[in-house]
């Protein structure tokens, strides 16, 4: 299975980006659905970076809170722990169609064929960054990809606390 490639790429923090020009930002590398690193500019498909500083920023306390600043996603929120995550308008319960990992690793449940979302406990100071990427995968990342893919990047261990 292909991973993502960000997880060993150098990524710019939040500050950095701001200082960039609209030339250099153009060339900062994002994974493709083809699990490949490729410049933002060269990307065929509606790609998203939310970065650690963004969620830092949006008080987000989860990680359904924190997708919702992707506008390529939609996030309901069904009841207190249930949320529903959609690309494409193709939004119910369960989200069969879009394909969550955790730095690369799926966090599908094959018991009822979708994510508990509420399960996913990702601490936010954790994450370094959250890469959308709209359309189709499947054919490369397997039927759950129909929709699209979500990877959640962390820090690697030696920069967090305790």
């Amino acid at each position: 299975m292909p991973q993502f490639a960000g997880a060993a790429a150098a990524v710019p923090s939040a500050a950095q980006l701001m200082d960039m020009t609209l030339e250099e930002l153009a060339n900062v590398d994002v994974t493709l659905v083809t699990g490949r690193p490729a410049s933002l500019q060269g990307a065929a498909a509606s790609v998203y970076v939310i970065t650690g500083e963004d969620i830092r920023r949006s008080t987000a306390l989860s990680l359904p809170e924190a997708l919702r600043l992707a506008p390529n996603l939609q996030v309901a929120r069904l009841n207190a722990t249930q949320y529903a995550i959609s690309a494409r308008g193709f939004n119910n319960a369960i989200g069969n169609k879009l394909l969550v990992m955790v730095d690369g690793r799926t966090v599908y449940s094959p018991h009822f064929s979708g994510v508990f979302w509420d399960e996913q406990l990702v601490p936010m100071d954790d994450i370094e960054r959250i890469e959308v990427v709209s359309g189709p995968g499947a054919t490369l990342w397997g039927a759950n990809a129909v929709n699209g893919v979500i990877n959640v990047v962390t820090r690697p261990s030696g920069r967090t606390q305790g």
